[in-house]
C-alpha cells in the first residue's frame, strides 16, 4: 500500500526549484490522482512540446548596463503586482491539499501577484474571494447550458470583486487523457465544483440512435460567437479569451470587444496536436495588438521560462501544475515559497541580459538555431 505524506509544516533547504517541487509532489498524492494532476489528453503530445519549446531559444547576456533600480513590476487592468505570475485556474484543489484554493489566493496575495480561479474551483468563489484578501484575482468562467447560470456566475464574480473574466474556449469537449484512465482516477466528493453547487444539472439530451454523441450530444452545447457577443454585453469587467490560438480568431475576438487572450494548450489536456503555446505566442500578439492584455499559460517551470514568454510578447505568465506540486508539498507557504523561487530567477535573468524592467525584455534578447535578430548584428 502507498503511504501518503501529510504536508509539510516546515519547508526544508533542499527545495530550490518548481522542479524540486515536483519531485516531491508525487509522495504526499495518490497514484490516480497524480495522474489526474500531471496527465494529458491523448498521446501527451501538446504537453511535451509545451515544455520543449521553451529549450529552443537562449537568451543574449548584455554587459555594463545599469540596472541597479530594476524591479519586476507589472501593470494588468490597473492593478499592479509586485511579478508578472499569476497562479492558472484549476479545478479541484482540495484534492491536492484540505485548504485547496483558499491556501493559493493566500499565497498569491501575500507575494504581490494574483490567481485565475477555476469555475471548478472546490471551493466557492465567494470563499476564495474572502482568502485573497485585496488581492488580484479574476475568475474563470466556463459558459454554462443554461444562460442564467452563466449569468448568475459572472454577477456572483463581480459582486465578489474579481476583476476580470478569463473565459474558457477550448475544451467544448474533453478529450480523454490515457493515463487518467489507466490509472482509475475518479473524482471523489472533495472536489466537486464548490461554485456549482447551489445549481441544478440539466436534463441529460436524449440522442437519436443516427446521432453523434459529439456533434448532436456535447457539442450541442458549445458556445458560439452569438454567446460570446451576449457576455460581452453583460458585464462591466474586462474580458479575455483563454485557449485561442488562430489569428482570425484573435481578430474577431478583439473586434467584439475582448480584452485580452491567454494563449493556452489546456495543459496538454485540450487538442493535443496543438503546437506548443510559446510557439503560438508570437501570432497571438501580433493579432491581438500591442493594447491587449496577452498571457502565456503552458509549460513555465522557471523565472528563465517567463523571461523567455516576456520576449515573445506575454505581459504574465500563468502557473499551473508547478503551483499545484508546491501546493501538495506546503500548501500556502509553498505556494509563497514558489512564487518567491521564481521571481528570483527572473530577476538574475533580467540583471545578466541587461533588463531593468519587463519592458526592457523584447525578442532582441533571444537567440535561436544560430540566428541573431538583426538588431543584434
Amino acid at each position: 500500500m502507498t503511504t501518503i505524506r501529510l504536508p509539510l509544516v516546515t519547508l526544508p533547504p533542499t527545495l530550490r526549484s518548481a522542479a524540486d517541487y515536483e519531485c516531491l509532489a508525487p509522495e504526499f498524492l495518490a497514484p490516480p490522482t497524480w495522474a489526474w494532476l500531471s496527465g494529458g489528453s491523448g498521446e501527451e503530445n501538446c504537453l511535451r512540446e509545451s515544455r520543449s519549446a521553451f529549450a529552443r531559444w537562449r537568451i543574449i547576456n548584455r554587459v555594463l548596463g545599469d540596472v541597479s533600480g530594476g524591479h519586476t513590476r507589472q501593470s494588468l487592468f490597473g492593478k499592479v503586482l509586485a511579478h508578472p505570475f499569476l497562479l492558472a485556474p484549476v479545478a479541484a484543489q482540495r484534492l491536492l491539499h484540505p485548504e485547496g484554493e483558499g491556501a493559493c489566493a493566500r499565497a498569491a496575495t501575500a507575494m504581490g501577484g494574483g490567481m485565475v480561479l477555476s469555475t471548478l474551483s472546490s471551493l466557492s468563489l465567494e470563499d476564495v474571494a474572502l482568502a485573497a484578501g485585496d488581492g488580484l484575482r479574476w475568475f474563470q468562467l466556463y459558459f454554462q447550458p443554461q444562460r442564467e447560470i452563466t449569468l448568475d456566475l459572472v454577477r456572483r464574480a463581480e459582486a465578489a470583486g474579481f476583476s476580470a473574466l478569463v473565459v474558457t474556449l477550448d475544451t467544448p469537449v474533453q478529450p480523454v487523457s490515457r493515463r487518467v484512465l489507466d490509472a482509475g482516477f475518479v473524482m471523489p466528493v472533495e472536489g466537486r465544483p464548490g461554485s456549482l453547487a447551489r445549481y441544478t444539472s440539466p436534463p441529460r439530451r436524449e440522442l437519436a440512435p443516427s446521432d453523434s454523441v459529439v456533434f448532436q450530444g456535447l457539442m450541442a452545447d458549445a458556445p458560439t460567437w452569438a454567446d460570446m457577443q451576449w457576455l460581452l454585453a453583460n458585464t462591466r469587467l474586462p474580458v479575455l479569451a483563454k485557449g485561442v490560438v488562430h489569428p482570425a480568431d484573435v481578430q474577431r475576438l478583439r473586434d467584439l470587444g475582448v480584452a485580452g487572450f491567454v494563449v493556452s494548450g489546456h495543459g496538454g489536456r485540450a487538442l493535443d496536436e496543438l503546437p506548443a503555446p510559446l510557439d503560438l505566442l508570437p501570432a497571438v500578439r501580433a493579432a491581438a495588438g500591442e493594447d491587449a492584455t496577452v498571457i502565456l499559460d503552458g509549460g513555465v517551470r522557471s523565472g528563465v521560462d517567463a523571461f523567455k514568454a516576456l520576449a515573445l510578447g506575454a505581459d504574465a505568465v500563468l502557473l499551473g501544475r508547478p503551483a499545484m506540486h508546491a501546493l501538495a508539498v506546503g500548501g500556502a507557504p509553498g505556494v509563497a515559497h514558489l512564487l518567491r523561487l521564481l521571481r528570483e530567477e527572473l530577476e538574475v535573468t533580467m540583471a545578466l541580459a541587461g533588463c531593468a524592467t519587463l519592458a526592457d525584455i523584447t525578442r532582441n534578447s533571444l537567440w535561436r538555431d544560430g540566428f541573431l535578430e538583426p538588431a543584434l548584428c
